[in-house]
């Protein structure tokens, strides 16, 4: 069982990744995503899944099309996220046996993707939604659907989402921000642990 928290790791460079990633599996994350706006992510995304792939969930973020999806895969990624909900992203990552976590803010884009095939959706801009407005989300999907809160959540703001109803989060610059050493990066992964678990977020 892994904690239900997402890794960041947006302008992470290839010769960084490693020891980054490692802090984060160290301090109890053990899915990351390297969005694909990141220097050379494919590489990245490579060299996380050759190292760690038995023990952790690699994938990429900021996933556009079926295209980029098959490339991850090729790079021997299995996690899929979007900051948007279409449809043919999901279905090709499905296809391929990955994970499909896309970005939602309307009922209609939630079902839209549940319909696609979407192992748990990405409420994001969380910030922008607000928790009154998740939880209007959240009172009409399916029971069991994963949702996810990214964008504007963390140590100060966990339990409030947590008791509104939320599953699990992907933490961002509140993880990781381009140029910190692993060693900054893990104690943040602490952190961020640490106050999930005392907000009440259990493994999934």
């Amino acid at each position: 069982m892994t904690l239900p928290l997402i890794g960041i790791l947006r302008g992470v460079t290839p010769s960084e990744a490693v020891d980054i990633a490692h802090a984060l599996l160290e301090a109890g994350i053990t899915r990351i995503e390297v969005p694909l706006n990141s220097p050379s992510p494919l590489e990245s995304i490579a060299l996380l899944a050759e190292r760690f792939g038995d023990r952790a969930l690699i994938g990429a973020g900021t996933v556009l099309t079926p295209a980029q999806v098959k490339k991850v895969h090729a790079a021997g990624g299995r996690l899929i996220v979007s900051p948007n909900a279409r449809t043919a992203v999901i279905e090709a990552a499905r296809a391929l046996d990955m994970q499909s976590f896309p970005g939602i803010v309307t009922p209609s884009e939630a079902f839209d993707a549940l319909d696609a095939g979407a192992t748990g959706l990405k409420l994001f801009p969380a910030v922008q939604v607000g928790i009154e407005g998740m939880k209007a989300v959240r009172a009409v999907l399916p029971p069991g659907t994963l949702l996810y809160a990214v964008g504007g959540i963390g140590e100060n703001n966990f339990a409030e989402w947590r008791a509104a109803g939320v599953d699990g989060a992907g933490l961002g610059s509140a993880l990781y921000k381009p140029g910190q050493s692993a060693g900054q990066v893990g104690h943040q992964a602490k952190a961020l642990v640490r106050a999930w678990q005392a907000a009440g977020g259990d493994n999934e």
